[in-house]
């Protein structure tokens, strides 16, 4: 990483997951759960995220990509990993790192509502609108964040730096 600029700071970050945990408690109230990961990005805020939960929930994961190695959208999304479980009558709440083009999520959401769940609802930490290819909205959002490349806290650059704490702006 070349050039990298603080963007938010791990405490910031927590701070954040902890309100979100609590909307989506709140909203959900003593109903289940099923809580789904995009991987990889989003392991890391969906651990924090799930911890703080008040409600009941079960867990599963799916591995999407359209990016590759690149820093920018092929706009084909490919399933590298479906979830494992029904999630017919389910309410079911996708969490991703992420939303850019939005091709990714629109795209897994359409899939999921196929399958008759009660209702698909996303939650990302970062919304990024200005890079937005199709209409989608999340229901959750963390943080809105300005046209720039991010890495940390899940997010990478050519699977690199998803370890570190903060979220940092780099040149690519």
């Amino acid at each position: 990483m070349s050039r990298k600029k603080i963007f938010l700071t791990e405490e910031k970050i927590k701070r954040r997951v902890e309100q979100l945990a609590q909307e989506i408690s709140s909203a959900y109230l003593d109903q289940e759960v099923m809580v789904v990961g995009v991987l990889k990005g989003a392991f890391i805020f969906m651990a924090d995220l799930v911890r703080g939960l008040t409600i009941p929930v079960r867990i599963d994961f799916v591995a999407l990509s359209s990016y590759g190695f690149s820093s920018q959208s092929s706009g084909v999304v490919q399933i590298i990993k479906d979830i494992g479980q029904s999630i017919t009558n389910k309410q079911v709440l996708i969490i991703e790192d992420i939303v850019d083009t939005g091709l990714t999520l629109h795209y897994l959401k359409e899939r999921f509502l196929a399958r008759e769940p009660k209702e698909v609802k996303i939650c990302t930490l970062l919304d990024k609108p200005a890079r937005r290819e199709v209409p989608l909205k999340a229901d959750y959002v963390g943080f809105v964040v300005p046209d720039a490349f991010l890495v940390g806290y899940g997010l990478d650059y050519q699977e690199k730096y998803r370890h570190l704490r903060d979220i940092f702006i780099i040149e690519v």
